[in-house]
């Protein structure tokens, strides 16, 4: 049976007493010790980028450090001898009961980066975690395992960010995720960093920090030095020391509207080789981030899935890796519609839809680093408009705003919404980033025929921590210039339940085994390092049911 996902209303997300993955005792232990991790000015000599963790495995989870070893060993410089650096992780805050420990050595082959997979821990585990190295002991840092795969979790909460520009404002949304002692996770939906020179893509009022290097980032060099920058952020430093990352990439960890073979922002005659600079790229990814991924035919794989008991199952996908080129306006519209055409590539859309016909979990999550729900003007009837599409070139689902999407994949998208709906694949929930704006959509086989057609799954799209907003470019007051914009695209795509196109923000996730809800928070102002936040919006879709939206919750 297809499941048609409508939007119902209940008490929503809030920090209230329910057994968790994040223990209550050890939550208030944990924040105890975090309420003392030093900002970067402060974080020691040697180890002045923090600690972080991330996908955590029922008995694994990546362990992340850089150390200092010199003042002239910066990020990038090459420079440094190499030393060795003792990694702890223990289950009290004090290191009386070690769980695993062991020495590494950190040299200017990894940019004295420290990345350990600690293995060998208990499902659903606390664990507290530190290193040493040249006589300093780093911050702590508290992370956790997932828990057994057959375990029966009650719920799993996770925040949920991306798109976070240094020089368009602060990164409020990180430091209020941080406070927080009810996240089991980050899911990092990609634009980690960016990749622009100094002053050439910024907020509203202009830049509010400058980037380093001061060039646009081409050479490893430079993307270790950008990567190192932004590690040095207190807020940002504050939360990966609260809690582990899940991390996909987007386009902007190597160049803007990047694809298989180049980007819209790398220039090979003056850039050089696209297939050096995404490699150079992937290479200071891979150091600076405490991501697992494995290597096939040479090439870097980070599609992965983590799995939380038997309620949830996490699909974080890579749609940069293996893209087609854009198919733009005009005559190219037409080919968005090509069968040939992929976002995927052909092996990860066979590991995803192996993996979502087969989930044992009841929810089944996509990390999704662009969005899935059409956009399009008008939403058209397929059957009925060949002579159109062909005559005019617009896609056959209506004319595409953003090529850069699935919109511009839609024959990838109908392969994998069709093998939802013809697999009976229930609760299936998209978590996207990208557009650096809000969004709730159900995801209709046909958006036409929206709400009478099935419907086989919901998608929330949360907004930027710091990149510009629609409202941004617009230059114009907050909730002015950009509602009307919101209401003509809910009305001429009925299938998006909530557009927001001017705040700044974060998701908080929260997935029970009745529903998923997504709560929207925004924050007041990016250029504000002291910003205060509220909460925007929530919407759930029940077990087996379509979106809705909640009353606000109770925080």
């Amino acid at each position: 049976m297809v499941h048609n996902n409508t939007a119902v209303t209940s008490p929503a997300l809030g920090h209230f007493a329910r057994r968790t993955l994040f223990a209550g005792s050890t939550a208030v232990a944990a924040a105890a010790v975090l309420s003392t991790v030093a900002p970067a000015h402060a974080a020691g000599a040697v180890f002045r980028h923090g600690v972080a963790s991330g996908d955590p495995l029922p008995s694994a989870v990546i362990l992340w450090t850089r150390v200092t070893v010199a003042e002239n060993a910066t990020p990038g410089s090459g420079l440094g001898d190499a030393t060795a650096v003792r990694w702890e992780i223990a289950t009290d805050a004090d290191f009386g009961a070690l769980a695993a420990s062991g020495t590494v050595t950190a040299s200017a082959e990894s940019d004295h980066t420290v990345k350990v997979d600690a293995t060998g821990l208990t499902p659903g585990q606390d664990y507290f975690y530190r290193f040493i190295a040249q006589g300093e002991t780093s911050p702590v840092g508290r992370t956790r395992t997932a828990p057994a795969p057959d375990s029966d979790v009650d719920r799993l909460r996770l925040g949920v960010v991306s798109c976070a520009n240094w020089e368009a404002g602060w990164f409020g949304s990180y430091r209020h995720l941080a406070a927080r002692t009810d996240l089991d996770a980050i899911v990092h939906l990609g634009d980690y960093i960016y990749e622009y020179g100094r002053g050439r893509y910024t907020g509203r009022t202009g830049a509010v920090r400058a980037h380093d290097p001061a060039n646009e980032i081409i050479t490893v060099a430079d993307y270790r030095t950008r990567h190192g920058q932004y590690k040095t952020d207190p807020d940002l430093m504050a939360l990966h020391a609260a809690v582990p990352f899940i991390c996909t990439w987007d386009d902007h960890e190597s160049a803007d509207n990047s694809w298989r073979e180049g980007a819209e922002n790398h220039d090979p005659a003056t850039e050089g080789s696209w297939v050096d600079r995404k490699a150079a790229s992937a290479r200071a990814y891979l150091e600076w981030m405490p991501v697992r991924a494995t290597r096939t035919d040479d090439q870097v794989q980070i599609y992965r899935r983590l799995r939380f008991g038997t309620l949830a199952e996490l699909s974080m996908l890579d749609l940069r890796t293996y893209r087609d080129e854009e198919a733009g306006p005009g005559a190219a519209w037409r080919h968005a519609d090509d069968p040939a055409r992929t976002i995927t590539g052909r092996a990860q859309m066979a590991w995803l839809t192996a993996g979502l016909t087969s989930s044992p979990t009841r929810w089944k999550l996509i990390g999704n680093s662009v969005m899935i729900a059409p956009l399009v003007f008008p939403p058209l009837e397929a059957a009925t408009t060949q002579a159109i599409t062909e005559a005019l070139g617009i896609p056959q689902g209506g004319i595409t705003v953003n090529g850069d999407q699935w919109d511009g994949y839609t024959a990838d998208r109908n392969t994998l919404l069709r093998t939802i709906a013809d697999n009976e694949v229930g609760d299936v929930v998209f978590l996207t980033g990208d557009i650096h704006t809000s969004w709730a959509a159900d995801l209709p086989l046909n958006a036409a025929n929206y709400p009478g057609g099935p419907t086989v799954g919901a998608e929330f799209v949360v907004p930027s921590v710091t990149s510009s907003s629609v409202g941004d470019l617009l230059k114009m007051p907050a909730r002015t210039a950009s509602v009307p914009a919101e209401e003509a695209i809910k009305a001429a795509n009925h299938h998006l339940r909530y557009v927001e196109l001017d705040s700044h923000g974060f998701g908080v996730l929260e997935v029970t085994a009745t529903q998923t809800q997504m709560d929207w928070f925004y924050v007041a102002d990016v250029t504000d390092p002291a910003t205060g936040v509220r909460h925007g919006v929530s919407f759930a879709v029940a077990a087996g049911g379509r979106l809705e939206q909640r009353p606000a919750p109770v925080v």
